[in-house]
This record gives C-alpha cells, structure tokens and sequence, in this order.
C-alpha cells in the first residue's frame, strides 16, 4: 500500500475541495487527540491525508494546538512526506500580501507549547540535529512545481514563529527584522521539530496574508487577511495538484 502525503491546513486552508475524498477517521494517539478528524483521499492519483490544524470549524488557536498528537497521528499512518499551509505576515519588502512563500529557516518565540517526544521515560537523552528545519528535498519540489507554474513564490526565508494568539507590535517586527526574520507566523513551532523527531519529511507552504505590523500605515484587518488568503489559497490548491503526483513513496 502507498502512504498517504500528508497536508496540514492552516488558516484559510480548513478543507481542501480538490481532495477527492474516501473516508475520514478519528484518531486517538499517546498524546490525546489530534486537532481535526484525518480526511483520506486523492489528488492526481496520489492517496492524500488532510488535516486541519485549527479544528474542522477553526476553533484552535495556535497556543492550543496539539502539535504532538497531530504528527504522531500522522507517523502512525505510515505518512512520509509532510505539507504544512499555513498563513503569515510578511516583514521583507518583496513578502507582498498574497504570495507563497518557502522558508528555510525559522526562529522560535513561543513559550509554554509541549514542543518534544523526548521528555519521559527515556533510556537516554536524544538530541535531534535542526541545522536545517525543513526537508530540502521537499523544499526542493515544491519550488520547482511553482515555478512551473509561473507562480510568485519566494524561495528562501526566515520564518519568526510567535505565540498569539494576538498579531505582533510593530516593535516586535522591528526586533524580528533585526533578527533576520522574513515572515511572521504563530504555528512554525514546534511543528517543525516534531516532524524532525519523528523522521518525516516536512516542509512548509507559506501564504503571505498581510503586511506584518508596521510596515504600513493602519490596523490589519481581518477583511483584508481573507482577501489575500483567498487569492494565495487557491495558488496553494493549484501547486499541490501539481506537486503531489512527484512525490514517490520513500524508501525505508
């Protein structure tokens, strides 16, 4: 049997309508539950499992998230290659409302989330290298099958991955520029280490919802969030048709 690829949504992403769906499936894991039902499916001839990070209905915030329960469900399927949507703020100039965006790096801010598996009843402390957060080969297709596409997507960034579940100061985002961070977002972490210590290949398809705080003049509205999301959504929908059918099973 192939294993399924897995996509996280996020934000804006809380179905996925070119999912040709079987069944869904309500899991249990060690950790609890995870956030949403797993939605099996189909997208150009690959078996495909989504979930919603934020609940069905969007009723998680990202301080609640349970970030364990959600890749270990995923690793208990036999998942290997992981896709994680999610919405942010762009900091740099060319990180324009409505654009995809591929980081490389992240920073983490947040505080508080149960952020490792490797915490109880150990028979020796494990140290996971993060040198490099993201799969580089998944990083890899994902840029070419949007450059296929001609789509605006960047390439290489730093992800700042904030608690929320409010939106930053606009001398949180000076301190983040000065860090190096390119984009703001408030689920990066620890979903990215997760994936590491489990062994799965994660990689994150980022859309640029609005301009972070600061970097123009007024408040950022929620209006003007679901208009950029709707647009970058739907580029999302069109890579992943793309991408998916690249992505062979792995082998163990």
């Amino acid at each position: 049997m192939i294993p399924p690829i897995a996509i996280i949504g996020g934000t804006g992403l809380t179905t996925l309508d070119t999912l040709r769906m079987t069944r869904q499936e309500s899991v249990t894991t060690p950790y609890g539950e995870p956030s949403s039902p797993l939605t099996y499916g189909e997208i150009g001839g690959r078996p495909v499992v989504f979930l919603a990070r934020h609940g069905q209905q969007h009723t998680l915030p990202p301080h609640r998230v349970n970030y364990r329960a959600n890749l270990w469900a995923l690793r208990q399927i036999k998942v290997q290659w992981v896709i994680a949507v999610a919405a942010v703020g762009g900091i740099r100039d060319d990180m324009t409302p409505g654009a995809l965006a591929f980081p490389d790096q992240i920073i983490d801010y947040t505080w508080g989330r149960p952020s490792t598996f490797f915490e109880d009843n150990l028979t020796h402390v494990t140290h996971i290298d993060f040198s490099e957060p993201y799969s580089a080969e998944l990083r890899a297709r994902l840029i070419a099958s949007a450059q296929s596409l001609n789509l605006a997507a960047r390439e290489r960034c730093t992800y700042a991955a904030t608690q929320g579940p409010r939106l930053e100061t606009a001398a949180e985002i000076r301190r983040l520029e000065r860090d190096g961070c390119d984009i703001v977002g408030m689920t990066g972490m620890p979903e990215a280490a997760l994936a590491r210590e489990l062994g799965l290949h994660y990689a994150a398809c980022a859309v640029v919802a609005n301009w972070a705080a600061g970097k123009t003049a007024g408040e950022i509205t929620m209006a003007e969030i679901e208009r950029h999301l709707t647009v970058g959504m739907a580029q999302v929908k069109t890579l992943l048709a793309r991408l998916l059918p690249t992505l062979e099973p792995l082998q163990p």
